[in-house]
């Protein structure tokens, strides 16, 4: 008979062990009623993260995950539910403009998301700058505003009967040094969206300097297991690849990228940006099983009426100012070139020692600091032309956001051939 204590499951894990259903989900269970103790649990994250998991032990982690609290059903509603999910990174607003633009499409798009932690940030982070708007949305809510054929799309705090044992294991493992699990880290993420009841997910795994995930294979490996669990919990699910060694876009913070997202719905924006939007719209339209075009819906105009009724249905005014940061600092060029190189980590870690990110869970945030790239790879740049300027409501911050910056980017001479543009963003794909 299979042990049924912590102490076994633990050791069994360390000696390379794979867990039985029946001691997955019983810890899984006792560790959300507190019946484990953290200690415990966390003894248990380290030995998965050395000793790894099967596709099985995954899936059925993943399973008590869910099975740790409700599930949502939108099976009924009167069009196609997808979502999207990517692992963060720097400047990652495509949130914004691609919930909407997918709405604009036929589809409903229940996203749930997180708040930023670190050098990246959180969607509700950014949404939020905006005034009047609430990342809170009942379950009953959400229904009436994925009905309706002028919204169609949600963006919202998962509530806390969601998936309670991944909150739990999550904190946890922030502090205990096991966030790096792949399997912990798939099952985290796919619990969640299995969870929220889409039909349909499309994941954006980032690769890079400033995404968790710092190499191809690692990405490769992340990107395979998220899709297994989707599909073996009956969800239609494909994985790109993208690069975050440069930030996407030209800025990183919250009500900047707000302002940037909306310059993207308008018909304009980084290139960038609009690139990786319509690629994710058109792999989320195929998954809902549509015929539409990402590309017209955006120049028409639907995707930003879409996003105006979206920010209106969750108490936000899409008209109002948003904030702005009471002191900035511009970095210039100390001579002409290439700018050849301008890495992503370097600037989340500026954005979030301005004061756009958090130290801790709770923490508020600047909503109008951050970093506002003035020239993106490629550019060429004359002596004493603005750089990067960065934002604050603490001038204090500059000193510590500038040793952020310090060798985060590199002038080459003015004859070198410009860097690759954001057509090489997409890396590669992952599907089932």
């Amino acid at each position: 008979m299979t042990a049924l204590d912590a102490v076994s499951i633990i050791t069994a894990k360390r000696d390379g062990g794979e867990l039985a259903d029946t001691q997955i989900d019983w810890i899984v269970d006792a560790f959300t009623r507190r019946a484990v103790a953290d200690e415990q649990m966390a003894a248990l994250a380290m030995a998965i993260l050395w000793r790894g998991m099967t596709r099985r032990e995954t899936a059925r982690w993943t399973a008590a995950m869910i099975a740790s609290g409700t599930r949502m059903d939108f099976t009924d509603l009167p069009r196609p539910t997808v979502d999207k999910h990517s692992t963060g990174g720097v400047g990652d607003k495509i949130t914004l403009p691609l919930a909407p633009l997918v709405a604009a499409c036929g589809a409903a798009v229940p996203q749930l998301s997180g708040r930023g932690l670190g050098h990246t940030g959180g969607t509700l982070d950014k949404l939020e700058a905006i005034p009047g708007w609430r990342a809170e949305v009942p379950v009953a809510r959400m229904r009436e505003i994925l009905t309706d054929p002028a919204i169609g799309a949600v963006v919202c705090a998962a509530g806390a009967d969601l998936a309670p044992a991944d909150k739990r294991l999550y904190a946890l493992r922030d502090v205990t040094g096991t966030v790096e699990s792949i399997p912990l880290i798939a099952s985290s993420i796919m619990s969640k969206k299995i969870a929220e009841g889409t039909a349909a997910l499309v994941l954006d795994v980032k690769v890079g300097s400033g995404a968790f995930m710092k190499d191809l294979d690692s990405a490769r490996e992340l990107a395979a297991a998220m899709v297994e669990l989707g599909l073996d919990s009956g969800v239609r699910t494909v994985a790109l690849l993208t690069a975050m060694d440069t930030p996407l876009g030209r800025t990183a913070g919250n009500a900047l990228e707000v302002a940037e997202s909306v310059e993207v719905l308008a018909g304009g924006g980084p290139a960038d940006v609009v690139e990786l939007t319509l690629t994710l719209a058109r792999e989320m339209v195929a998954a809902a099983g549509l015929d539409a075009d990402p590309a017209a819906a955006l120049a028409d105009g639907r995707a930003m009426d879409h996003w105006r009724a979206m920010v209106r249905a969750q108490g936000g005014d899409p008209d109002a100012p948003l904030p702005r940061a009471r002191h900035t600092e511009t970095v210039r060029a100390d001579r002409a070139g290439v700018l050849t190189r301008l890495d992503a980590m370097g600037v989340g870690l500026a954005a979030w020692r301005l004061g756009a990110g958090r130290r801790r869970q709770g923490d508020p945030v600047q909503f109008g600091a951050g970093v506002e790239l003035h020239a993106v790879p490629g550019d060429r740049v004359i002596a004493g032309q603005s750089l990067i300027t960065l934002h604050t409501d603490t001038p204090d911050a500059f000193p510590a956001a500038l040793a952020a910056l310090d060798g985060a980017y590199d002038l080459a001479p003015a004859d070198s051939n410009p860097a690759p543009t954001a057509v090489s963003r997409v890396l590669g794909r992952v599907a089932g």
